[in-house]
């Protein structure tokens, strides 16, 4: 599948297109003039937006959306083999192709900057699109989420240079052959797939032997969990702490956003461009869609909207709210992301509750999974009394939009958390 030449297919449909890559991906295929189509579950702002561009979206996932005419199908990986778009495709002998798949064979051709790491890709991916756009780079750039100022989660560039987020789950990232690879931080997610770090880090290490032979590894060359994964290669390795800056007045709080800053800079620097045109880019950097992003206020108190979903990004989160607010008390409404996860990281997501003056949990989102486990956010709530004094559950979004609007004051700080549907309970509040 691999051999397959992208410039001679027409027409291509996504199956997912809703999804915060696919649809990039879209745009970027609909740029290069081709016939775009897709279908989803539901429609969606994206959904919608996408529509508006020319590229038709079904609302209906059935098998009459494929036609005999479709050179190529990308799906969602989310999407079950046995679906009917999918089973369709396979009698018309389409070829098929995951997400990263074809993210791989659209952007392998560019001077790629893959954006690689357990926690920050999006935001660092999303600054040094805008440090090589400040500086007339004109890249193009496939982000996982949407820009705030453009609201797209793509740009179409003309030059040389693409700069996309590669994800790690299953593995997907080997579809990508990095010139400069950014490798953010490493831990134990995905644990539905990976069964330690070590095994973690093995994909990582395949990762950093795709880089051109040219290129250049941007990372933390100190941290124990991705020294051994960069020690004994043969290109060369930049340590991105060494353009820290504790002085850059940033607009997004935080000393992870300090840290996504600083591996922009040193991208920037490997590629010529001034450090005062990557610091006039990275100040005026206005963030993403659901990374700590200000929705409005609820009672008098404001809320943000906030896609952690893992301990360390919970605890990222507190304290950049913590530096803006240190005198107010910080609410989290937080929905668990994956049954799997919720019980691997049982315990650490309790104790970064801790960090937080009250927490209100929400029931897990699924994502497909069965609950093997039988863990519960009730569980959850319990355990994290050990650590904070106010922690209590509820049984759906309505309930927690109930429940905060009759307790939030103006005193507080809420804070919606998670990578599912939580992000309406941010929206019915503000509004």
């Amino acid at each position: 599948m691999s051999r397959l030449d992208i410039d001679k297919i027409q027409r291509i449909h996504f199956i997912g297109i809703g999804g915060i890559g696919m649809s990039a991906l879209a745009r970027h295929f609909k740029t290069e003039k081709k016939v775009v189509s897709g279908s989803d579950r539901s429609l969606s702002n994206i959904t919608k937006q996408l529509d508006t561009e020319g590229i038709q979206v079904f609302g209906e996932q059935v098998a009459s959306n494929i036609t005999n005419d479709i050179e190529l199908i990308v799906y969602t990986e989310a999407m079950a083999k046995d679906h009917e778009e999918m089973m369709a495709a396979k009698e018309l002998d389409v070829p098929m192709m995951n997400y990263f798949e074809a993210l791989g064979l659209a952007m392998n051709p560019y001077y790629l900057i893959a954006v690689a790491g357990t926690h920050g890709k999006t935001t660092t991916t999303a600054m040094i699109t805008d440090v090589f756009e400040a500086a007339g780079k004109d890249p193009t750039a496939v982000i996982g989420s949407l820009r705030a100022k453009t609201k797209s989660n793509y740009r179409a560039g003309k030059s040389k240079y693409a700069i996309v987020e590669a994800c790690e789950y299953k593995r997907d990232f080997l579809s990508l052959r990095p010139d400069i690879l950014v490798i953010t931080n490493i831990e134990h997610e995905h644990v539905d797939y990976y069964k330690d770090l070590k095994d973690v880090q093995s994909a990582f290490r395949a990762l950093c032997e795709q880089v051109n032979e040219n290129g250049v590894i941007v990372t933390d060359t100190t941290n124990p969990s991705i020294a051994p994964v960069v020690n004994g290669l043969t290109v060369p390795v930049v340590n991105y702490l060494e353009y820290v800056d504790l002085q850059l007045p940033l607009k997004q709080p935080g000393m992870h956003n300090r840290l996504n800053a600083a591996v922009a800079t040193a991208v920037a620097k490997r590629e010529k461009i001034s450090s005062d045109v990557a610091i006039n880019a990275l100040t005026h950097f206005a963030g993403t869609w659901r990374r700590f992003e200000f929705k409005g206020e609820l009672n008098g108190a404001v809320v943000y909207d906030d896609y952690a979903h893992h301990p360390t990004e919970i605890r990222a989160s507190i304290n950049a709210a913590r530096e803006l607010y240190p005198d107010r008390k910080l609410v989290i409404a937080f929905q668990p992301h994956t049954f799997t996860r919720t019980k691997a990281l049982f315990t650490e997501f309790a104790k970064a509750f801790g960090e937080a003056d009250a927490v209100v949990l929400l029931p897990i989102y699924s994502a497909r999974e069965q609950n093997e486990s039988g863990v519960s956010s009730r569980e959850l709530s319990v355990k994290a009394l050990e650590y904070i004094d106010d922690a209590r559950y509820v049984e759906s979004i309505e309930a927690a939009e109930q429940y905060l609007r009759q307790t939030i004051t103006d005193q507080d700080i809420l804070m919606v958390m998670g990578a599912g549907d939580v992000t309406e309970l941010a929206k019915r509040l503000t509004n």
